[in-house]
């Protein structure tokens, strides 16, 4: 079992070699940025992040918040997860996953499935694009939002 801090070793080793290999320098802020991300189970949006990050670097702006993010999905440290027009949503977790998300509070969980992971893509789509990647987002209501109390 992978220990929590070799864990964490091994994701800021990944950041600074995307980092070196794609030209960009590796500054206290896209460090900053990128630990939050990676340690956030919620799927953060770059508001969310940006929240955490102006508590010691005060000088950030939103905006290098969400284009730091977006150039980190550019260059495969993390994914965007599709939010049907909210604001986006990012995910540090690149390994083969779908997504549920709730319609009502928003909530993003992670879940894993073996039929899914197989689907086949029709042969009309194959022909006609070329697919990067499958992933499978469910939409619905959470356990909390369908309770009579959410």
């Amino acid at each position: 079992m992978v220990s929590k801090v070799n864990e964490y070793e091994n994701g800021l080793h990944h950041f600074e070699n995307a980092c070196r290999q794609n030209g960009l320098s590796i500054t206290p802020q896209r460090i900053a940025i990128f630990k939050e991300l990676a340690s956030s189970s919620e799927h953060p949006s770059a508001a969310v992040i940006f929240r955490k990050i102006r508590e010691y670097y005060d000088n950030i702006s939103l905006d290098t918040v969400n284009r730091t993010l977006l150039t980190f999905h550019e260059i495969g440290l993390a994914k965007v997860v599709e939010s049907s027009g909210d604001p986006k949503r990012f995910d540090p977790n690149l390994a083969l996953h779908h997504h549920f998300r709730c319609v009502k509070c928003g909530k993003i969980v992670d879940f894993e499935n073996a039929a899914y992971d197989a689907l086949e893509i029709p042969r009309a789509i194959q022909k006609k694009f070329v697919i990067r990647e499958k992933r499978v987002h469910l939409e619905g209501f959470c356990d909390t939002c369908r309770s009579p109390d959410g």
